[in-house]
């Protein structure tokens, strides 16, 4: 069964100029997930989906492939991810290379481990799973959760709110890291959350958002406590 591994990082961020390739404590962020990826020693290829040049150098250098360039409608602001795995796959296809599963990797995304990686490529496979999805528990429960209407404080659920948060139902999101997808099904439903999605459960701990700056020196003080540096 041929695997691969994409991790999609288009040159166009906007909240954080050159997003994909700023220093992470010391090296572009990029190179955690393409480390993560080859370390997870499950693919036949480690590609980087790019449109930018100054990107498909660091991706190279950090040992992943950039065989083909992203195409003008896949790097917009408004592409999804699904349809970038698409057009990587189709790609693929017209070189002649077909894959049975992939693995879209975010390329800011320094807290993903091979680890990780490889159980849910082991849980794509044993559960039959359309998709693996990491996932992780909100922290606060969202039923408890309330709106500002006209400067004051309302419940959105008000049912909710004497409730104890031990008896409210878990809730989890996604974590926004990768997806592990079995490629037939995905190219019939091209969506990441297709029917059957079995989750992979991950610590809190090491699940952090990057979209502002603020974001990003959160996660590297996360990243620096599990490190123990």
């Amino acid at each position: 069964m041929k695997s691969v591994a994409v991790i999609t990082a288009r040159g166009g961020s906007k909240r954080i100029p050159r997003k994909n390739i700023k220093p992470f404590l010391g090296k572009p962020i990029l190179e955690y997930s393409i480390e993560a990826a080859l370390q997870a020693d499950l693919f036949h290829e480690v590609m980087v989906s790019t449109d930018d040049e100054e990107i498909a150098e660091v991706a190279k250098r950090a040992g992943a492939k950039v065989p083909f360039f992203r195409s003008e409608q896949t790097s917009n602001d408004y592409a999804t991810t699904a349809e970038v795995i698409a057009e990587v796959l189709s790609s693929y296809e017209r070189i002649g290379m077909k894959f049975q599963t992939v693995c879209c990797i975010y390329p800011t995304a320094p807290f993903v481990t091979s680890g990780a990686i490889k159980t849910a490529m082991m849980l794509l496979e044993q559960e039959k799973a359309d998709s693996v999805i990491p996932v992780v528990k909100f922290s606060f429960p969202p039923q408890r959760g309330v709106v500002i209407n006209d400067g004051r404080i309302v419940p959105k659920w008000p049912e909710n709110m004497a409730k104890r948060s031990q008896d409210l139902e878990p809730l989890y999101h996604d974590c926004g890291q990768f997806y592990c997808l079995n490629v037939e099904r995905f190219m019939q439903q091209r969506a990441i959350w297709m029917e059957h999605v079995v989750p992979l459960l991950q610590d809190e701990r090491y699940v952090q958002d990057i979209d502002t700056l603020e974001d990003w020196h959160i996660a590297e003080m996360k990243y620096k406590l599990m490190k123990g540096v």
